[in-house]
């Protein structure tokens, strides 16, 4: 039997993985696909990421330096409003090459990593979990004495353990182009019903264009929208959902959830990639495989971490479908060189934040 079982090897799953082999547990991680494939998630991410990499590992991950954004009201030739640090504010990395190096990170710990294993049930008893499992090779049934659902924003844990769902589930497009674009800031369009869209330039990998709405708006319309307005041909679109707002409880009998599958996101980006990871940590430290009892100890621990930060978050998101003339006015005001940390919207009323809002008043 192992102590923890795995389901889904993204950055969430691949980070708990890692850490639990660490501390000496016995971990299997199962991808039902190819780690990293296919593409559903932007690459755009605070400086914060390198925190949680190999050694070596940032000069094959990085693509280009973001030092702000510009935020439109309309297409992309509408008038624009700049927010900018005076240092790099984010990076653009290759995405797919984080999932797959967050996951040899895991294996080097000593987790067993598989690819090609679909969960396809899971019973959860007094003592165990047992997860049933579709491989190239057949059939396969696995027990652990705890499993992290880390299988995103349309988790089959979630689903089997009638776990509560999240409070959304938002539709996000992706697309591509060929541009050689080393520029330092992102395009940022409050013209997506009630959410946003967006273009990050990768340097020589090219331009990302994405978009994303709640269900029932035509996204696909809007994002041909977006792109007709760049004049650009795109290419490697995908899709996929992006889970906004935590249920009350993410845990079970011996079952928790981590990431997208918790919908552990930015309520104002949708962005998840930091978030879950550092609750895959907090799950490493507090969960002990042979206690359940200290499953609420990790609901408490990311839980206290976040809340405020999702709070925030809720707000600025409502931002989004104010009317347009409240929309120009606020981003006038507010334009200029910011002290906010893209991941932590607490930082608002960050002292390095109030120091630029405050030299923006002297005359």
């Amino acid at each position: 039997m192992y102590d923890f079982v795995v389901v889904g090897v993204g950055p969430a799953g691949a980070r708990f993985a890692r850490r639990a082999a660490e501390k000496g547990f016995d971990v299997l991680a199962l991808e039902k696909g190819e780690i990293g494939a296919p593409l559903a998630c932007s690459g755009h991410v605070s400086t914060d990421i390198w925190q949680f990499i190999g050694r070596g590992a940032r000069d094959e991950l990085f693509q280009n330096e973001i030092y702000g954004a510009r935020f439109h009201v309309g297409g992309p030739h509408s008038e624009s409003y700049p927010f900018y640090k005076r240092e790099v504010a984010s990076n653009v990395i290759d995405r797919v090459g984080l999932d797959r190096h967050l996951a040899a990170l895991a294996d080097d710990a000593g987790a067993d990593v598989r690819e090609r294993h679909t969960v396809t049930a899971v019973r959860e008893y007094r003592d165990r979990v047992e997860v049933d499992v579709s491989t190239p090779e057949g059939t396969e049934r696995f027990e652990t004495k705890m499993l992290a659902g880390c299988d995103g924003p349309r988790s089959r844990v979630r689903e089997e353990l009638e776990l509560p769902q999240p409070d959304e589930l938002l539709h996000g497009v992706l697309a591509f182009s060929d541009e050689d674009d080393h520029e330092d800031f992102v395009d940022v369009h409050l013209t997506a019903p009630t959410f946003f869209a967006w273009r990050i330039p990768r340097g020589e990998a090219g331009v990302e264009y994405g978009l994303a709405a709640p269900p029932g708006v035509q996204v696909r319309r809007h994002f041909e929208e977006l792109i007709d307005g760049y004049e650009i041909d795109v290419s490697h679109r995908c899709s996929g959902a992006i889970p906004i707002g935590p249920a009350d409880r993410v845990t079970a009998r011996r079952t928790f959830l981590i990431g997208d599958a918790a919908a552990q996101t930015k309520p104002f980006t949708g962005g998840g990639i930091l978030y879950g990871m550092s609750c895959a940590d907090h799950a490493a430290r507090e969960i002990d495989p042979d206690r359940p009892s200290t499953l609420p100890a990790y609901e408490r621990a990311w839980r206290d971490d976040l809340a405020r930060e999702m709070a925030l978050g809720r707000l600025l998101r409502r931002a989004y479908s104010f009317p347009e003339p409240i929309q120009h006015v606020g981003l006038g005001t507010l334009s200029g060189e910011i002290g906010v940390h893209m991941d932590r919207p607490t930082s608002l009323a960050s002292p390095a934040h109030l120091k630029a809002m405050l030299s923006r008043l002297r005359p």
